[in-house]
């Protein structure tokens, strides 16, 4: 079924990392391990592995436990370093709100300085002198002169973008293709500028995806409330050249999300997602739990000083079995949710796109 490529793949390079257009999404944060991107991998698609909020060593030792277990091809996905444009009071003010939270979590508020740049440098470094097949890169596009130095190592590049304009900048840089992040995403938006006069103002996928192909002639990989193979034959139908479907793996046994959000994303509580900068201080879709609905609206815009703010209380939650305070990360297709393992979805998802297809045919 290696035949499920969009025929019309601007790049044969995409296509040459899986049997399938599938990629499992990364996840920051514990979802996206070793053993999920080496399941994925095994059954034909293409799987990740998230940097953010690890250190340098940390990265390169699940790099090393996944060519352990697969010699597939894998990517890294990288968060770039932020503007220092936050306005500590908003965040102090914030800290204020929330230490009600922390006594009762019985914990301590995060320092909101404990760094700013996710030890990009040092990651871009390891991934240099180590490379790997794919590296991605969110909240913004590297300097020309980072990608072209993956291009020396032989890396494939891609940058996740939002609109148009991100993704013509992503072309300039010199990316070789774009993760094309629709407003229905799980987790955070992938803004290159976080901009909190655009709250709200996020593009629905089948919409993005044509406004990007008109654009630019890079190749595409839809991202965005991806559930289904029949979802992923419409995003190639409009133009895309591979899927990336976040949710519907964090689900699977080998995903290393906590129990906990493993059973809310399927669990008919949480009806809906919302985005919310609650936690992080970037817009981020999530399960409307107690938390959001009752900070949501008074978080600043601060990533990711807020996020640093907000860990201790997070993890004492999840420690104390209390999903009403931690950040249930999820796409608005979360109901749509299958518990089974990465390579029976990987397989499920190949088929159902080999159906719809031929139907379509």
């Amino acid at each position: 079924m290696g035949g499920a490529w969009h025929h019309e793949a601007v790049s044969p390079d995409l296509s040459s990392f899986s049997a399938y257009p599938i990629i499992q999404a990364p996840m920051a944060g514990g979802a996206s391990n070793p053993r999920l991107a080496a399941a994925v991998a095994a059954a034909g698609g293409l799987g990740f592995l998230a940097a953010g909020y690890k250190t340098s060593e940390a990265m390169y030792e699940e790099i090393r436990q996944l060519r352990d277990a697969t010699s597939s091809p894998f990517g890294v996905n990288l968060f770039m370093p932020q503007p220092h444009t936050v306005d500590p009071s908003a965040v102090a003010v914030y800290a204020e709100q929330l230490h009600g939270e922390a006594a009762w979590y019985d914990t301590e508020l995060g320092d909101p300085e404990a760094g700013s740049d996710d030890a990009y440098d040092a990651k871009v470094a390891v991934l240099l002198e180590d490379p790997v097949p794919i590296v991605s890169f969110t909240f913004g596009c590297p300097e020309r002169s980072v990608l072209e130095a993956f291009a020396e190592a032989g890396t494939y590049t891609v940058v996740t973008v939002t609109s148009p304009a991100e993704a013509l900048a992503a072309q300039r840089a010199g990316a070789d293709a774009l993760v094309v992040q629709g407003v229905e995403a799980g987790g955070h938006q992938g803004t290159h500028r976080d901009d909190p006069q655009l709250d709200g103002a996020g593009i629905g996928l089948l919409t993005l995806i044509p406004l990007v192909r008109e654009a630019v002639r890079l190749p595409v990989i839809a991202a965005g409330g991806l559930m289904r193979g029949r979802q992923i034959a419409a995003v190639l139908a409009a133009g895309a050249d591979a899927a990336a479907l976040g949710t519907a793996f964090l689900v699977c046994p080998e995903s290393g999300a906590h129990p906990l959000h493993k059973r809310a994303i399927t669990d008919p509580v949480y009806a809906r997602t919302e985005l919310t900068r609650a936690f992080s201080g970037r817009p981020a879709r999530g399960l409307l739990n107690r938390f959001v609905r009752e900070h949501g609206r008074y978080a600043p815009a601060g990533y990711p000083q807020v996020h640093h703010l907000t860990s201790p209380v997070r993890r004492a939650a999840a420690e104390l079995g209390d999903p009403q305070a931690m950040a249930l990360w999820a796409g608005q297709g979360h109901r749509l949710a299958r518990e089974m393992s990465a390579g029976a979805l990987v397989e499920t998802l190949a088929e159902e796109l080999r159906t719809a297809q031929e139907a379509r045919a």
